[in-house]
């Protein structure tokens, strides 16, 4: 799918001509080019443009979680027909452990995890590994640790489909090894739970869940359904 770019406003000014520059520099394979302009003067929407001109997986850097917001909730809005993920660091406190020789005092590593960035980290994840080009992510500069061996991701992927001829046992089986887990209580992100022979999971990285009806060793039907009170909302 290519990037569609969408707004009220066309490209004006100094704009066209510097939409055309970087589009060229990039494909000529050069290394790095500076947009200069004051704060106010349209650079993201000069550089959604040139995006949605080259139709590549785009990597966008910030150097602050705030900036990193701004950006993300501007491209979201240029691009919302195509993946624009958001890809932070996901703690809201972090204190590594610590000794004070002065005081003999030894401070435990105390952190806490927001756990709706880290759904959105997954998201990014999950997009990168589905094999569509049209992705962008906006990332601030702690992108740079390792998320995981790519290979290692792949190899979690789990694929289903309507007809598909799968046991319910071997379909839990796998949901296990890749790290769901099975709840009969608070049916929470990253679990799945069985009724008869229905199997509702709900992924790591979304806000709705999968809900599978299996007829026999045949998936019968796949339907997205709210995680809060189990309804419909679409079918695969």
């Amino acid at each position: 799918m290519e990037f569609k770019l969408v707004s009220d406003y066309k490209p004006t000014g100094d704009q066209p001509q510097a939409i055309a520059k970087l589009v060229e520099g990039i494909k000529k394979g050069e290394q790095s080019q500076v947009l200069l302009g004051v704060t106010g003067s349209g650079k993201t929407f000069t550089v959604a443009n040139a995006l949605a001109q080259l139709n590549r997986p785009t990597l966008i850097l910030s150097h602050n979680k705030t900036l990193a917001a701004q950006l993300y909730g501007e491209f979201k809005q240029f691009f919302p027909e195509n993946a624009v993920e958001y890809f932070i660091s996901y703690y809201d406190y972090y204190q590594p452990e610590a000794f004070i020789a002065t005081t003999n005092t030894y401070i435990e590593k105390d952190l806490a995890i927001n756990a709706e960035i880290e759904k959105l980290r997954l998201a990014t994840v999950s997009s990168l590994m589905s094999g569509r080009r049209d992705v962008i992510v906006v990332a601030s500069v702690s992108c740079i640790y390792g998320a995981g061996n790519p290979n290692e991701y792949k190899q979690s992927i789990m694929q289903a489909a309507v007809g598909q001829i799968v046991s319910r046992n071997q379909f839990l089986y796998r949901l296990v090894e890749i790290l769901y887990s099975r709840t009969e209580a608070e049916f929470t992100r990253g679990t799945f739970r069985v009724k008869g022979d229905t199997v509702d999971i709900f992924p790591g990285y979304a806000d709705f869940a999968y809900r599978f009806i299996f007829f026999g060793d045949e998936i019968e039907e796949i339907q997205r359904i709210d995680p809060n009170n189990g309804k419909k909302l679409s079918s695969f």
